[in-house]
């Protein structure tokens, strides 16, 4: 896509018609701070490689399954040509690593805002909130983005896993989850600019909180603020060193309390995103330029988590395909992106879009953000999940079926209803003994 077309008025959401993308080297990005001419054509010759480990020939593993054992080594652009005989939908398990998830139909991770005593810890709240989604039948709870330092908080009121003393807050959470037969995996973040924000317990909903009401002073790659919010400070190498460390660290705690999946949160104008986006990172050492060192703060977290994990978790990385704005992070760089994390061992991409660039135009509809993630899979041959205004079994199938994400997520229409997988089983005709119903409510079944 051209470097200044970035509104949505020129994209086609009849499916991004995108010409085949040119092959170059990725050292061609450094000359070219949007990176679009970095992209490699051959998305089948991408190979899922850990980050200096040894493939369990399980990573990316997302393709369709329907009861038959998948070949190793298949990317995800040929499984989806055999989509229709598949029969890939809602209710089809699906492996990453080592770790099945009984169904696509997943709870994105959304902030509740809800730790009102600031120490990072969830609370029984979130022990109902999460679990009663788990008894719902979504087949995977990404829990909400939680910090890896505390002024990585997006919130005074956000979770955290950045001391040991909140991993045994969290343990009979991610027990709950599992043992109502869901996969508990949780979003670590680290807010950078947009951290120290309002929330309904603290008030300054929208602004910055002041440091006499339990606020802090901010960080970015460069010290440009986002809207009205403060002004933040840059970062000098050794502090990103040491957030990626945190990373790590946060990671490792996961892993504790029996988190099976971590997702790094890439996504919606928090720090990771901050470096990836041109308009936000104005750096001109290592972290800064081209696509190449805007992207290795991300790579570098990736490979410290890869390498903090057991190689059999899987890895999820959330990004925002664009940011809605001229001249600023786009698709184009997002599959280019997106195959870098895939050869640093990332086995599934988390494909949503804006939060970066504040007062742009947005077009808000269903399926918005579905074009984006079908683009990432096929071009850059790696799973994705698709996610924005789906709320209905029939409109979520289609997106499985026509081979645009490997899997949906359910925000909203979740607040609202923790058993929408069982709704969307009845509708689309699924056996109550093939549904995800916990035994003790059978009876009520629809």
């Amino acid at each position: 896509m051209g470097g200044d077309t970035l509104t949505h008025n020129n994209f086609d959401f009849r499916g991004f018609d995108v010409p085949e993308l040119k092959a170059v080297t990725l050292a061609a990005s450094d000359s070219d701070d949007r990176g679009a001419d970095a992209l490699n054509g051959d998305a089948d010759k991408t190979k899922g490689k850990g980050s200096g480990k040894k493939s369990n020939g399980k990573a990316g593993g997302a393709a369709a399954r329907s009861g038959k054992t998948e070949k190793k080594g298949k990317n995800v652009a040929k499984e989806s040509d055999k989509g229709k005989k598949n029969k890939v939908g809602l209710f089809t398990p699906m492996g990453l690593r080592d770790v099945t998830v009984r169904n696509r139909i997943w709870l994105p991770p959304m902030c509740t805002y809800s730790a009102f005593a600031r120490d990072g810890k969830p609370t029984p709240f979130h022990y109902q909130h999460y679990v009663s989604r788990a008894f719902g039948g979504f087949g995977m709870i990404i829990a909400e983005a939680t910090a890896v330092a505390p002024e990585g908080r997006i919130s005074p009121c956000d979770l955290g896993l950045w001391e040991d003393a909140q991993i045994d807050a969290w343990r009979w959470i991610v027990d709950g989850i599992r043992n109502a037969g869901a996969v508990a995996a949780v979003q670590l973040n680290h807010a950078g600019r947009k951290a120290s924000t309002g929330c309904f317990p603290v008030g300054y909903e929208g602004q910055s909180v002041p440091e006499e009401a339990g606020g802090w002073p901010t960080v970015a790659p460069s010290p440009i603020e986002f809207g009205n919010l403060n002004k933040p400070r840059e970062l000098s190498v050794d502090e990103i060193h040491g957030i990626v460390g945190a990373f790590a660290a946060a990671a490792g705690r996961a892993v504790a309390a029996g988190f099976q999946a971590i997702e790094i949160h890439a996504a919606h104008g928090y720090l990771i995103s901050e470096f990836l986006d041109p308009l936000c990172n104005e750096r001109t050492d290592e972290y800064g330029g081209g696509l190449e060192g805007r992207a290795r703060f991300l790579l570098e977290v990736v490979d410290a988590v890869r390498a903090t994990v057991p190689e059999s978790m899987p890895i999820l990385v959330r990004v925002s395909a664009t940011d809605w704005a001229a001249g600023g992070w786009d698709l184009d760089q997002t599959i280019v992106v997106s195959r870098m994390l895939k050869e640093h061992g990332v086995d599934l991409v988390d494909v949503s879009t804006g939060g970066i660039i504040p007062g742009v135009s947005i077009p808000v509809k269903d399926n918005y953000q579905v074009p984006f993630s079908e683009q990432v899979r096929a071009k850059a041959g790696v799973p994705t999940t698709a996610v924005g205004l789906i709320t209905k079994p029939k409109q979520a199938n289609k997106i499985l079926t026509r081979g645009q994400a490997d899997a949906v997520e359910i925000g909203r229409a979740a607040l609202r209803d923790p058993y929408w997988p069982l709704r969307a089983a009845n509708k689309l005709g699924v056996p109550v003994t093939e549904a995800p119903y916990q035994p003790q409510y059978i009876r009520g079944a629809f």
